[in-house]
């Protein structure tokens, strides 16, 4: 039953997408997270960590014993002896080891906090590429689109015998590769789109319009960031696997005392002159002598050290990153800013010379096939500074733990 519910808000969903004809990069986001196979893979490796918190705290096991000696000879004496014998831990072992094991919950719940976070990176980055080809595909068609009116300026030279049968024959080629080139972003689009859909759970149900914006925004301040990375989940992961170690090490470094255990029991004794009972107290204690948890206390200790040196390297490889990244995100959206604002802006006024020098006999059709071919390549080119500005973001977000588009 308890699975029934995940299974039932799935189809809803599933249904509902089905019944959506745009997806925004949020509901993207949401509906991946949202799947319950993420959901039990988050509850299995906090339970696993729990489970051993409740090892580390259980108390071993009383044991009971029983002897008899059975007398020979003249004066009989028989003995039997029940002994409940119970250790105990007066070095506070336990209690540090129940310790270590709750700081691998928390790195546990800092695991699944990563995988959240890589989880929603590859959605926002499968969201972003689907957008990308939608809008190549979108310049292509728009490229495609102006054969005709290329078609009907002929038709008009024609009519006038200004234009010749190699404008049409090299029109109608140009025309086979527009639709070629067409046809290759369809199908890079319809890849992309299943690749999204697939990671939102519902492969084959792919959104018809992916809506939202190609170019990013810039961050915040890159030092509000860099102060705050030590919060990454990562990062995390990495702290408490060595506040952990330092505990099991305390725990081992007290190895030099010993549990003692304590018994109790009835003894009963018979004789030739009848029946006596008594109460058996005993007391053990191992000497620790030559296993004092020498070895446990130096690989916690190397434990500590190895999570602590991973976690230095990890904190000054990701700042770097992080600078890098932001250095990057601020000049390619000043370039595609650039670019939209100059070559792409130009290109209508481009196009409209072309076309009216080709109609005035002042050029040729291959000029203005040629005129068409670069402006495509200029949007196809702002729309690829666009997607590797985005893509700079989305690994930012990753490596600052933000989770936010």
């Amino acid at each position: 039953m308890r699975h029934l519910l995940p299974i039932v808000l799935l189809t809803l969903h599933c249904a509902a997408w089905a019944q959506t004809a745009t997806l925004t990069e949020a509901d993207a986001i949401r509906r991946g997270l949202a799947r319950p196979e993420l959901s039990d893979l988050d509850t299995a490796q906090v339970d696993i960590a729990r489970s051993d918190v409740l090892a580390a705290g259980v108390l071993p096991n009383p044991t009971i014993g029983y002897t008899s000696d059975r007398g020979r000879g003249a004066n009989v004496n028989n003995e039997e002896t029940w002994l409940l014998s119970q250790s105990f831990d007066l070095s506070g072992r336990r209690g540090l080891r129940r310790e270590a094991a709750e700081q691998r919950v928390e790195a546990a719940y800092s695991g699944n906090r990563l995988r959240h976070a890589q989880w929603t990176a590859e959605i926002r980055h499968r969201f972003h590429e689907t957008l990308f080809k939608q809008e190549v595909v979108r310049a292509t068609e728009a490229w495609t689109q102006r054969f005709k009116r290329v078609e009907g300026i002929i038709e008009k030279l024609a009519k006038a015998g200004e234009a010749s049968g190699y404008d049409r024959r090299r029109l109608a080629r140009e025309r086979q590769n527009a639709e070629l080139r067409l046809n290759s972003a369809r199908s890079d689009l319809d890849r992309a789109a299943q690749r999204l859909a697939a990671l939102l759970g519902a492969p084959g149900n792919s959104p018809d319009t992916i809506v939202g914006d190609l170019l990013p925004a810039l961050p915040k301040a890159m030092a509000d960031d860099v102060q705050s990375i030590e919060r990454r989940p990562d990062l995390q992961v990495l702290s408490r696997r060595a506040e952990a170690a330092d505990l099991e090490g305390k725990a081992a470094g007290r190895g030099w005392i010993p549990d003692v255990t304590l018994g109790v029991g009835p003894k009963r004794r018979e004789t030739s002159l009848g029946n006596e009972t008594s109460t058996v107290v005993s007391v053990s204690v191992p000497l620790p002598l030559f296993d004092r948890q020498q070895a446990g206390q130096q690989r916690a200790t190397a434990e500590a050290m190895n999570a602590r040196g991973e976690f230095n390297l990890a904190r000054a490889r990701a700042e770097g990153e992080l600078r890098g990244l932001h250095q990057q995100m601020e000049r390619l959206i000043r370039a595609a800013k650039d670019y939209r604002a100059g070559a792409l802006a130009d290109t209508p006024e481009l196009l409209r010379i072309a076309e009216s020098a080709y109609k005035g006999g002042e050029s040729s059709l291959l000029e203005l096939l040629d005129a068409y071919r670069g402006a495509l390549d200029t949007e196809i080119n702002a729309l690829e500074l666009d997607w590797k500005a985005r893509q700079a973001r989305i690994e930012y977000d990753l490596l600052t733990g933000s989770t936010n588009p």
